[in-house]
């Protein structure tokens, strides 16, 4: 099992450009659909923690899904397979990162991964956006947050994404835990 974890990570990080959001789909494809280790509804909610707490998303995730399949060595695994690729890739680029970006089919090669990243990200997103809960107040939150993002970014103002989360987090307790009604206990 612990090498199980390492590798499927190891994969993941040797095979993802793009950083963290780009390999959420690649995590999911694993995770949730071949090794069946978390749910896609356990993936939503550990985005939404890692994408709260200190360090890289996938770093995060890796971490919660090692640690939820083999405790602490669990998370020791997923998170040195999922870093390990980069280390090693980053350390050779350094090697000879002037002559490296000096090729032009280097240039080219990453302007197509640009936009292959791109695509996972947003083949990612709807994937999720289709399994969130239909209910009024989810929908109004995303709908508030997407059009915001979007007059920030058009507007270039720049703004930390933690605060959207900050305010669903806030709006979620305020309406579920305080101002919907509680079920009658028998």
């Amino acid at each position: 099992m612990m090498f199980a974890l390492f590798w499927e990570f190891f994969k993941i990080g040797l095979f993802t450009f793009g950083g963290g959001y780009a390999m959420i789909s690649q995590l999911r494809d694993i995770v949730c659909e071949k090794r069946k280790w978390i749910s896609d509804e356990e993936l939503m909610q550990i985005i939404s923690v890692a994408e709260s707490t200190p360090g890289p998303i996938a770093i995060n995730m890796a971490t919660y899904v090692g640690y939820k399949k083999g405790k602490l060595l669990g998370s020791i695994m997923t998170t040195l397979g999922v870093v390990l690729p980069s280390v090693i890739i980053i350390f050779i680029i350094s090697l000879f990162l002037n002559e490296f970006m000096s090729i032009k089919y280097v240039k080219y090669a990453f302007y197509g991964i640009n936009s292959a990243v791109a695509f996972l990200i947003i083949r990612t997103a709807y994937s999720l956006f289709k399994k969130l809960e239909k209910k009024a107040l989810p929908l109004i939150i995303f709908s508030i947050v997407f059009i915001l993002m979007i007059i920030f970014e058009i507007f270039t103002i720049t703004f930390s994404s933690i605060y959207f989360i900050l305010f669903g987090g806030i709006i979620g307790i305020l309406v579920y835990a305080l101002l919907l009604p509680k079920p009658k206990e028998d």
